[in-house]
């Protein structure tokens, strides 16, 4: 039985992840290649309930900085062991919204973790696992927070102060720069031409499976 692929969106609020996704969707669908969706944290009952625990601004104490890390790894395990794998296992493609990744920018870059302790963590619950492919949609923090808070409430990452959010920003761009399998997408062009630089990038990744 082939084995699936996992196909990553990353980027800050406001990037335009869940477009993104849709355009991959349809990628897919005219491929005919069978696919599910996963959510980063969450995507099965525990790791949704960990989710909530994470991005509620209605926690009855303060959710400390080491808490949410684990949380949010112990989330991703749960999806991994659960969803992930199977589908991959199974032949089926998955489109993940969001990934490790995104705790490296926001728990390694916004939240200072060290290198090591992220490494260690990532070892434990990923043993090594990474995506196929991950497409980084790049924006600015301010023009990302602001079309964010246009969407309406905000959760309780949403609400951090903005050097929060260039610290992310610039963790995001320095993990991308170094990584061949992330893909840079400038998510400030008009939303048509961002759509057409993802098809390109998707399009061409299926093309290289197809030869492997």
């Amino acid at each position: 039985m082939s084995t699936g692929k996992f196909i990553v969106i990353e980027g800050m609020e406001g990037a335009g992840k869940s477009s993104a996704i849709a355009v991959i969707e349809s990628i897919l669908n005219e491929q005919g290649i069978d696919y599910i969706n996963t959510r980063e944290p969450g995507g099965t009952p525990l790791a949704e309930s960990l989710r909530d625990m994470v991005k509620s601004v209605d926690n009855q104490e303060t959710l400390t900085v080491e808490t949410e890390l684990l949380l949010m790894y112990a989330s991703r395990s749960q999806l991994l062991a659960n969803k992930i794998l199977p589908a991959l296992a199974a032949g089926k493609w998955v489109i993940g919204d969001r990934h490790d990744l995104s705790s490296r920018a926001y728990q390694g870059g916004g939240r200072g973790f060290d290198e090591s302790i992220m490494n260690t963590i990532s070892d434990i619950t990923l043993k090594g696992f990474r995506p196929d492919i991950t497409l980084y949609l790049d924006i600015d923090p301010h023009i990302g927070l602001s079309r964010a808070k246009a969407r309406g409430d905000l959760d309780r990452i949403e609400l951090e102060k903005m050097d929060f959010f260039i610290r992310v920003h610039n963790k995001y761009r320095e993990i991308a720069e170094q990584d061949e399998s992330i893909v840079t997408v400038d998510a400030a062009q008009e939303m048509l031409k961002v759509h057409q630089d993802i098809e390109k990038s998707v399009i061409a990744f299926i093309a290289k499976t197809a030869l492997v």
